[in-house]
């Protein structure tokens, strides 16, 4: 049973009942596909593109937990709320609808919203597709003091993010100038005040992302477009100690869950083949 919870539009009305239907079809491009996560862009007609986010609940008891606390999608759209209220650029929700069983679990969710079209990925608008803006380093520079800057605005802002990777910021050149958008809306938080720690996480997570394109020297030129002042060398050495020892504490728990991973399908049976 589909349920439409959000719409901006009767149309969307029509959509609920078909949508894994028309993600099946040749005019949804997937762009993500991670385990129960699937994303991409929705062609409607000749002008319309819409973005689509399916999250399937991981289990019963976190469907049931869904229904309660509310869904992925619906997260988004309230992430989405916050960033307008905060001035700070995002996809547009266009829908929000929820594929809930019995006891109104939430089986799966589906986010539909604006198709950023011309946007690209932080380090895709950065250094290109395959590298050949690499070497515009007065560009590249720009760029970062640019995302560095907002990121800072935002947690400024009061907001923070759990997991602010650099594929969750997309950039547009527009009339305007630049255009930095924050697409990962349903793990948006507001706070009182952000905490160093919280701050030094988003920071971290967008190091471990953005370290698989660009060197040492560039992360701590970010670092420093973040700050957005001149810092004593002690306090310098403080910040990037921290950040490096937050960087290897994920690094390792993320080896230990490999490692389990590993373990876990060594020990499942492999099935006898006859013949």
């Amino acid at each position: 049973m589909h349920r439409l919870l959000f719409a901006h539009a009767p149309k969307w009305a029509d959509l609920a009942i078909s949508l894994d239907e028309l993600m099946a079809t040749g005019a949804f491009n997937l762009h993500k596909n991670e385990g129960r996560v699937r994303a991409g862009l929705l062609k409607l007609d000749i002008s319309a593109t819409v973005f689509i986010k399916r999250a399937e609940a991981r289990s019963r008891g976190h469907a049931l937990y869904e229904a309660m606390t509310g869904s992925r999608a619906r997260r988004a759209l309230a992430g989405a709320a916050i960033l307008k209220s905060a001035g700070f650029a995002h996809p547009t929700p266009l829908a929000v609808v929820e594929d809930r069983g019995r006891l109104g679990a939430v089986r799966a969710s589906y986010l539909v919203s604006e198709a950023l079209v011309e946007a690209r990925t932080f380090s895709v608008f950065a250094l290109g597709r395959n590298g050949e803006l690499r070497r515009d380093m007065g560009r590249r520079l720009s760029i970062s003091h640019a995302v560095g800057r907002e990121v800072r605005r935002l947690h400024d802002a009061g907001l923070f993010t759990r997991d602010l990777q650099e594929t969750n910021l997309m950039l547009e050149d527009g009339p305007g100038g630049l255009k930095i958008y924050f697409i990962d809306l349903e793990d948006l938080r507001k706070a009182r005040r952000v905490s160093e720690r919280r701050r030094l996480m988003n920071l971290v997570h967008l190091d471990r992302s953005i370290g698989r394109f660009i060197g040492r020297a560039g992360r701590l030129r970010f670092l420093y477009s973040y700050i957005g002042k001149r810092l004593n060398r002690d306090e310098v050495r403080r910040l990037v100690t921290r950040i490096l020892r937050m960087r290897n504490g994920l690094d390792r728990r993320g080896v230990r869950r490999d490692n389990r991973n590993r373990e876990t399908s060594a020990n499942v049976r492999r099935p006898v083949v006859e013949g």
